[in-house]
């Protein structure tokens, strides 16, 4: 077998119980890196350590994940405007955040045979939310007394939101003490 130092530098090919024996005189382990390479690589490593280096980077890489929430907005038929108004805000805040939002129509009793006026209402909201989000490409789908359908955020407003975490804390605070200036310019003028 191949076999690689500790440090990354080649010792030459050996037999495996040679191998062994210089690991085991490191007190390190002996790790095989490429068995399906023709001779196999080995290396010489604290293989605990080297576990517990890639647990971390692996912990690291999930901390650095934007993850995407599914939040649900729910309405009904005979929705007011002005609840209307207040729940599509509300969705167009979820996509402003970068989550999905999944809508709702619930038809209650014999409503379900007006199944064309929940196809309308659900129409009026992805028209009221296309400025932060588009809906997905599957259709809207009725199950039950339930007619569903998904609103994805648009790539310019979660850019927009990763921009901002981006932007260095140093720039953030001179950008409040300026803010706090003209606060209190504005109070002292009062």
């Amino acid at each position: 077998m191949r076999l690689v130092a500790e440090d990354g530098e080649p010792l030459g090919i050996m037999s495996g119980k040679d191998a062994q024996a210089r690991a085991d005189n490191a007190n390190l382990d002996l790790v095989m890196i490429a068995p399906q390479a023709s001779p196999p690589v080995c290396k010489i490593m604290d293989y605990g350590k080297y576990r517990f280096d890639q647990s971390k980077r692996e912990k690291d890489q999930r901390k650095h994940q934007q993850q995407t929430e599914l939040k649900e907005v729910r309405l009904s038929l005979n929705i007011d405007d002005h609840d209307f108004m207040t729940k599509a805000n509300h969705a167009k805040k979820f996509l402003k955040q970068g989550s999905k939002v999944k809508v709702t129509i619930r038809f209650k009793g014999r409503e379900v045979t007006h199944f064309n006026l929940g196809q309308k209402l659900m129409e009026r909201f992805k028209l009221e939310c296309a400025e932060f989000g588009v809906s997905d490409e599957k259709p809207s789908k009725l199950e039950g007394r339930f007619y569903t359908s998904v609103i994805s955020p648009k790539a310019d407003a979660v850019s927009a939101k990763a921009k901002a975490k981006e932007q260095p804390r140093e720039q953030q605070k001179e950008q409040q003490k300026e803010q706090q200036k003209e606060q209190q310019k504005t109070n002292d003028e009062t």
